[in-house]
């Protein structure tokens, strides 16, 4: 994103338009006041246009973006704004309405390799083929670093290309740290890289990226919108019974550094929402495996929270008492007018003067009876209304 913003400065200096940068994480509401009034000045003055890029705009909060909204509007600045967030969390919904959102996805794996291609050319380090062969024994030490010319297996460069995950920094930054450790030790590998003939050289090997990377880049965000893909990939997955792919995604949380809690909170949800009467024990398996979390914690609660999702993902699935309480919330939502009183028979009449009023009179206490017992239980308003019965829409 920076990247682009300093291409549009390039790019806004040959026509004359100002380009003014700020970060959120530093500047202040006055710092952004002082950038459009100078913008107001230039703009009347000089028939000048001004592009404010504002780097982390979700550090903003709602009143400070509100700022920029009359400028945005009347054209004084041209706002571009930089953020790794989620912008419909995290952006005003005025100001975004007034904005064009543009996503940068995450790159792919062959322009992950080009771009590591390009680095290990620039930085003089030769790539060695599937077809080129080391041996495993190492010699030497560190005073031969800059002896030896310096080697990469086309496999880790592929390897690096996948875990980074599509971002270009972190595999930057990986293969920088493998080449530094490796020439920090020194040690160098018989390589057969010639014909009939093999020369001693400094190699970097999939492991050594890994190393590089220390674990493989797991893109998670507890706080952000991957928090909540992953949650939603997990729920449809269970509801779906795909045990895999609930197992999958459970992990890529837990993995990722997620709260057990938060993912057991969700699970007795669904325990009621997905399942419910079609297996009553999934609630007492949803409530035990929150309470195993609570008692053990990470990592060993994980195999706990696994054995609930794959419960689930396998569990009969019934929707019928959610949809049912769904429709009682829609009516009484559609309802107009007061909402109608309890039925005298079914109040309690604690007090002489409610049962004068005529508080329950009439009920009949069903254990009372042998035979079923034909009461109303429901306002007369409602009489005969079955909500577990699919409404008309």
């Amino acid at each position: 994103q920076t990247t682009l913003a300093h291409i549009i400065a390039n790019s806004s200096k040959k026509n004359g338009t100002r380009f003014v940068t700020l970060s959120a994480t530093s500047a202040k509401t006055n710092d952004v006041r002082d950038v459009i009034s100078q913008a107001q000045n230039e703009k009347r003055l000089f028939k000048r246009k001004t592009i404010l890029f504002i780097d982390e705009i979700h550090r903003f909060n709602k009143s400070q973006q509100d700022t920029f909204l009359p400028h945005v509007e009347c054209g004084t600045v041209t706002l571009i704004g930089a953020t790794t967030e989620n912008p419909s969390f995290q952006v005003n919904a005025a100001l975004l309405s007034r904005c064009r959102v543009i996503v940068l996805e995450k790159l792919s794996v062959e322009a992950m390799e080009a771009i590591l291609m390009r680095a290990v050319r620039s930085l003089g380090v030769r790539v060695l083929g599937q077809g080129e062969q080391h041996s495993s024994s190492a010699t030497g030490g560190s005073s031969e670093s800059l002896k030896f010319p310096v080697y990469i297996e086309e496999k880790a460069l592929n390897t690096l290309a996948y875990l980074c995950d599509g971002d270009a920094r972190t595999g930057l930054n990986g293969l920088q740290l493998a080449v530094q450790a490796r020439l920090a030790a020194g040690k160098t590998t018989p390589l057969n890289i010639t014909k009939g003939g093999s020369a001693d050289g400094i190699l970097i090997t999939e492991e050594h990226v890994k190393e590089g990377l220390q674990r493989s880049h797991i893109l998670y965000d507890r706080a952000g919108e991957e928090h909540y893909n992953c949650i939603s990939a997990l729920h449809k997955s269970m509801r779906g019974s795909d045990e895999n792919a609930s197992l999958y995604w459970l992990a890529r949380m837990l993995e990722g550094g997620e709260d057990p809690l938060y993912v057991a909170r969700r699970l007795v949800r669904f325990a009621s929402e997905d399942i419910g009467l079609a297996d009553p024990l999934a609630l007492t398996q949803a409530v035990a495996a929150y309470q195993g979390c609570h008692f053990i914690g990470m990592p060993e609660c994980e195999v706990i929270l696994a054995q609930c999702v794959v419960y689930f993902a396998r569990a009969p699935k019934s929707i019928e008492v959610y949809r049912a309480y769904s429709n009682v919330k829609e009516c009484l939502r559609m309802h107009t007018g007061p909402l109608p009183p309890v039925p005298l028979h079914l109040r309690n009449a604690p007090t002489r003067l409610m049962k004068n009023l005529g508080y329950g009179k009439g009920y009949k206490y069903n254990p009372m009876y042998k035979e079923p017992v034909e009461q109303d239980y429901l306002p007369e308003e409602l009489k005969g209304t079955d909500f577990f019965k699919e409404r008309k829409t």
